[in-house]
Order: structure tokens, then sequence, then C-alpha cells
């Protein structure tokens, strides 16, 4: 429980932080990929533009020419302040995907003032994957036509995007353990101008069934850790449909891979025995450069002035076999 108890703490500091930047003014600056500190990066390579977009937790934006040199922050995320969210809410996880002329804000946002529930002593605050649009990769994103997504008494997060083999949008996200104890991941259709979702949720697979993730119970004996996190799907040069997440081995952010036998968001899931990229490397998707360079963007964790921070990292990928395959460590 130590562990989880951590987790939590660190959730709540950088979502704090997160909150912070929204509300106080912002100094736009330019500086290296590895002077940012930002979680969850998502990188846009969007053409029209020639520009990469990097967005993540916290609802601001870096954009940048070359991966080398990135200015920002820029506020890009305009939420109603009547609506679900209140005036404030704190902004996670943050994904900038094109689809059909306009962009959209794939982001988890929490209103700390309303509690939806109180599972073993943890108060769970409302939260929920939603999306907005912009005629612009740079914003400002503003909120579509339904007020909500997904239940609202249910936490979920870290919702991403994909279209799937028939031909229909689908919304893929988190449930969040803290609620239901063996962390999921599900997909929901969305309308066909992502404007809301249509039916309900369905599980794709839990937590519990990646045999590379583990923590200890208040035995002190192994079993298979509870967390799902930071979803992103792709297809291999043999069509084969994967999809990167990421949980926790013991007290390591740690991602691992799944692929659907299918070929559909519908599975059923198998888990690979072994993560994907080395430890504490995490909440990854992946993107092609302007000159045709595969690349995967995660964050890691650090010490900085006994404060642990989260930084960007990019890793080099190959995809054209059967599967996903990390390689090194890529500078720009």
């Amino acid at each position: 429980m130590k562990r989880y108890l951590t987790t939590i703490t660190g959730c709540l500091l950088f979502s704090t932080l997160a909150f912070a930047q929204q509300r106080n003014p912002v100094t736009v600056r330019t500086v290296p990929l590895d002077s940012i500190r930002l979680s969850d990066p998502f990188i846009l390579a969007d053409k029209k533009s020639d520009q990469y977009y990097m967005t993540g937790t916290g609802g601001m934006l870096w954009k940048s020419k070359d991966l080398k040199q990135w200015t920002g922050p820029y506020r890009v995320a305009q939420t109603d302040s009547t609506s679900w969210m209140g005036p404030n809410p704190m902004i996670w996880a943050a994904e900038i995907h094109a689809y059909k002329n306009k962009y959209y804000y794939f982001a988890t946002f929490t209103n700390r003032a309303v509690k939806i529930d109180t599972v073993k002593g943890n108060v769970i605050e409302r939260r929920a994957s939603h999306v907005l649009v912009s005629d612009k990769p740079d914003g400002p994103y503003v909120p579509m036509k339904d007020p909500t997504y997904l239940p609202a008494n249910k936490p979920t997060l870290d919702g991403t995007f994909w279209i799937d083999k028939d031909g229909k949008p689908y919304m893929i996200y988190c449930y969040e353990w803290l609620q239901n104890l063996d962390g999921t991941m599900e997909k929901i259709e969305l309308k066909p101008d992502l404007s809301g979702s249509i039916g309900e949720g369905k599980l794709l697979f839990r937590a519990s069934e990646a045999p590379w993730s583990r923590e200890k119970d208040e035995n002190g004996n192994d079993r298979p850790n509870k967390v799902t996190d930071g979803p992103y799907l792709f297809n291999t040069g043999t069509g084969r449909l994967g999809m990167i997440w990421t949980s926790w081995i013991y007290d390591v952010y740690t991602q691992g891979v799944v692929y659907s036998q299918s070929g559909t968001l519908d599975g059923p899931w198998v888990q690979e025995p072994e993560p994907i990229t080395p430890p504490n490397f995490g909440h990854g998707m992946l993107f092609k450069t302007f000159d045709g360079r595969l690349l995967m963007s995660v964050h890691s964790h650090k010490e900085v002035n006994g404060r642990t921070v989260r930084v960007p990292h990019l890793f080099t990928v190959r995809l054209d076999g059967d599967k996903l395959e990390v390689g090194r460590a890529w500078n720009p």
C-alpha cells in the first residue's frame, strides 16, 4: 500500500503544478528538449504547418521546427467554467490528433471540488477523458456539443484516438484502478465528428493480465499491478494491431505492449511477456518525423534539487515487421 500512496501523492503533486501553470502567467521561451519539464509528452508532426507540436499534462503547448529547440509554453485549452469540469480543471495527458481537416485535443480533466466516491480510504475526484476541437494545431481548443463523453460516476483518464477496421472513430481510455481496484483499458465509439460518444464503454483488458507488471501485497508477496496508464495504438508493417501502455514494476514506471489477435479493438488482446522500454520510461506515443524517422516519445522521472520531475525523451523504433521494436535513445 505504501507504493500506491506514494503514487497518489506524486500524481497530486504533478496535478497541482499543472493547475498552477493554468492559472498563473507563463513566460514563453525557447529551450532544448531536455530542458522541458513535462509528463505524458505527445508530439504531433503537422505537415500543413511544417512544425512539431508537443503537449502533455498541464494544458500547455510547445512548438518546434526541428525537435531540437522548442518555444513555449502556450495555453491552448479553453474549457467551459459552467461544465462538470468547473472553472479551473486540472489537465492531464493531452494529445492532439488531426482528423478531417480539424484538430482534436484528447485530454483528462479533473474537477477537485467534486468527489464521486471513496474506496479503501481514497477519495476519488470527478475526472474524465474528454475532447476539445480547433481549426489550428496550436488552438485554441474549445468544447463541442456533448457535455460528457464518459460516465460521471467513474474516474477515467488518458483517452487516445483510433479508427478501427469498421471505419468508426473510437476513444480508448483507462478506467482507473482507484475505484475498480484492477485498472482496465476500454473503448467507446465516438460520433463521426468526435463531438460526443455513442453507447457505453467496452472492456479490452485488465491491468492484472500483464505478466511483466507486478507489486507487493500486504504480506510482501508478488502480485500483478493494478495500474493501466497511457494507451497508444499502432499497426505494424504486417498490419498487426498493437497498443503500448504503462504500468509499474514495483516502484518503477514501465511500458509494455499488447497485440490484438483479431486485428481490431475487440481483441482478444494478448500481452507480451516483457516490457518494451527500459525501466523508468513510460506513457509513450509514436510519430514520424518530417524526414521519415519513426520515434517514440516518453517521459522518465528524475530527482532535481530534491524534487521528482518528469522529462520528455525520444527513442528510435521500428514497425516494419510483425512487432514493435524499440531502439536507442535519440537526441535531436
